[in-house]
């Protein structure tokens, strides 16, 4: 049996595991992990800061289904990766980041990239970070992270690898091979759950982003129930936007608990229902609750659920498909079509001017457009206004909230999409967060229209300052020329200021040989 380095080795047993794909910064630390990339057969995507190569992780992984990998360096490496690993642990993206860490800390100080606690410094926003001795550790801890991400919620994990593990010779890692089943949910429950759907009048299904693997399951289920249907952002596309009774992505109107308050069975399918989805306290129901998840924290937080179901959600719609009836409700459908003009009426108001810009963009784009949007108006209103017709397309930094996501992990994303349409929708700020990123695309020659949201200034938390009547502060900063940044780093640019000129400069930026920067201003819906 052949040894090699073991950060050779690394690179071979994740190939052997399915991984095609690594991004990352090469470093003095972490140059091992580089002498096997090449010869596994692995494509490496060169970012420009750590936080850039997460972001791209991230997105590779929501955009294939399958973990997204990030190679760092010891302590600065980490650190600068930290946000969006703990982006991905709020958004559930199976995220395994393998970082170089220094051999001893205890005894020796003023060391290149020493920190106080690195493993520590990572436990703080992956799953769990961890740092194995030996090869077999090694190898163990991606065996576990991968398994976790296929039986479990997933979530980040992070592997720090002393430097002199990474040199030395190593065995490979051994073949291994796990079926994964999930048992089915308990039968009488099941029965006892299609019971109360047979019998509500104004049932109200949920569904959220663990329920994305369910598609179709899911949206059956709400139809039979002749349920009223949410979906919260992660889950927009599980249900017809279209059909009579769905309230789209809507949770977060204050209307909402109202509908809620009339409802007699509340059926949540894959949701933390957190803040960042209601914008709320309570949900607003005062009758039983059936959720479905599988992660038991969900299932006793402050919701008041009455018959949690630890499942996933496929077994799950499966079970309860083969026990239902279909049955009517006392839904108005006219009513709920009304209400949601009455919302969409609502939106355009809070954020003015940005809602011709959304129906602009849905006119152009292809249905199977994967959309990759920042913390920014532009997004807030998109998430409300543009409806969806497939799960898992539009991905956004939800619960952790950082800036400058959209442009590395649309990256990633197209990256792990291929010949399939990636557009990248950022605010003015949060695009500057991580701007060095158009280096990457220029450099892969990525087809990826970046769409720049530009007023001027932090609109958002200045409408909150006001709001809360607080003189606003802080909240203009000076952009730059944003057309002649992208075009120096070798991206097309283009700054249309219509509507028309607006849906032209997406379709064109489709079809470019290479990135295109999109500079929109509120001048260009008409403001």
């Amino acid at each position: 049996m052949s040894t090699k380095p073991l950060g050779a080795q690394l690179s071979h047993m994740l190939k052997s595991r399915g991984v095609e794909v690594i991004f990352g910064i090469p470093g003095v630390h972490n140059q091992e992990m580089y002498r096997g990339i090449e010869e596994a057969g692995i494509t490496h995507v060169l970012a420009r800061n750590e936080q850039g190569a997460g972001f791209m992780a991230d997105g590779y992984a929501r955009a294939t289904g399958t973990p997204g990998v990030a190679y760092v360096i010891t302590g600065p490496g980490l650190c600068n990766i930290m946000n969006p690993v703990g982006q991905a642990y709020s958004d559930s993206v199976p995220l395994l980041v393998i970082a170089s860490c220094l051999d001893e800390t205890v005894a020796t100080r003023g060391q290149l990239h020493q920190m106080l606690d690195q493993e520590g410094a990572g436990a703080t926003v992956a799953e769990w970070s961890e740092t194995p001795r030996t090869a077999n550790a090694a190898y163990h801890l991606i065996d576990r992270a991968l398994l976790e991400f296929q039986t479990s919620r997933p979530r980040p994990k992070l592997m720090n690898v002393p430097i002199a593990l990474l040199e030395a010779e190593a065995a490979p890692a051994a073949d291994r091979s796990v079926q994964v089943a999930f048992d089915a949910p308990n039968s009488d429950q099941i029965a006892r759950i299609a019971g109360m759907l047979a019998k509500a009048k104004r049932p109200v299904v949920i569904l959220g982003g663990g329920a994305c693997r369910a598609e179709g399951l899911a949206a059956e289920v709400a139809t039979r129930a002749g349920a009223a249907v949410f979906m919260t952002n992660a889950g927009r596309g599980l249900y017809g936007d279209d059909a009579p009774l769905s309230f789209g992505a809507c949770l977060s109107r204050p209307g909402s608990a109202d509908i809620m308050a009339q409802a007699d069975l509340v059926l949540v399918l894959g949701s933390e229902l957190s803040e960042c989805d209601l914008w709320r306290g309570p949900l607003g129901h005062d009758c039983p609750m059936v959720r479905v998840d599988l992660d038991p924290q969900m299932l006793v937080d402050r919701h008041n659920v009455t018959d949690p179901v630890l499942a996933d959600c496929t077994v799950f719609c499966e079970a309860l498909l083969a026990a239902m009836e279909p049955s009517g409700s006392d839904w108005d459908a006219a009513a709920i079509t009304a209400l949601r003009a009455k919302w969409r009426a609502e939106t355009d108001a809070d954020r003015p001017g940005i809602v011709p810009l959304v129906d602009a963009l849905r006119a152009v784009l292809p249905s199977e457009t994967m959309i990759f949007s920042d913390m920014t108006q532009f997004a807030y209103v998109a998430n409300e206004t543009f409806p969806m017709d497939r799960p898992g397309h539009w991905h956004h930094p939800s619960g952790f909230g950082t800036l400058g996501y959209a442009l590395p992990a649309a990256i990633g994303g197209k990256v792990g999409a291929g010949d399939k349409p990636v557009i990248s929708i950022n605010g003015d700020s949060g695009f500057q967060y991580n701007i060095q990123e158009l280096a990457t695309a220029v450099e892969l020659g990525l087809s990826l229209p970046i769409i720049v949201w530009d007023n001027g200034k932090l609109k958002e938390i200045e409408d909150g300052m006001i709001n809360a009547q607080i003189a606003p502060n802080a909240v203009v900063a000076r952009n730059p020329d944003f057309c002649k940044l992208a075009e120096a780093y070798g991206a097309h640019a283009v700054a249309p200021r219509s509507l028309e000129a607006f849906k032209q400069a997406v379709t064109d930026a489709l079809a470019a040989d290479g990135p295109t920067l999109i500079h929109v201003t509120p001048e260009t819906a008409g403001g």
